[in-house]
């Protein structure tokens, strides 16, 4: 199990949580009450953490959402070829591939340290 439940009304800007199987940033929050005898609600304005595609979603804010448990990683470079990494983590000495992202391209060379993001089975490059 790689996430928690959390009420809506827990959640916090710059958390994250789990829409449409996607983990998410939290963009922002807008609560509203809608009446006397009304349950507030919230809108929560979120970005996926994989695929940087924004998402809105309305629930009550005693509703329970999944939110991810993200592993921030350490690994090393072994070798670049096209667009793809091959990393090693400096824990668990596991070999893996991932994408280069177009923002860190040049940046990167073989045998240095770089942080990953693992959540929820998938795995990212973090920005450097």
């Amino acid at each position: 199990m790689s996430w928690t439940q959390a009420e809506i009304r827990e959640l916090k800007v710059n958390r994250y949580i789990v829409v449409d199987e996607e983990p998410c940033r939290i963009l922002s929050i807008q609560t509203s009450k809608p009446g006397k005898h009304g349950e507030a609600k919230a809108r929560l304005e979120v970005v996926g953490l994989f695929d940087e595609q924004k998402r809105s979603i309305v629930h009550p804010v005693t509703h329970k959402v999944r939110v991810p448990i993200i592993d921030k990683r350490k690994a090393q470079i072994l070798s670049m070829h096209g667009g793809t990494a091959q990393l090693m983590d400096l824990a668990t000495y596991e070999t893996f591939d991932l994408p280069i992202p177009p923002e860190v391209e040049g940046k990167l060379a073989s045998g240095q340290e770089i942080m990953y993001l693992e959540a929820l089975g998938r795995r990212k490059l973090s920005p450097v």
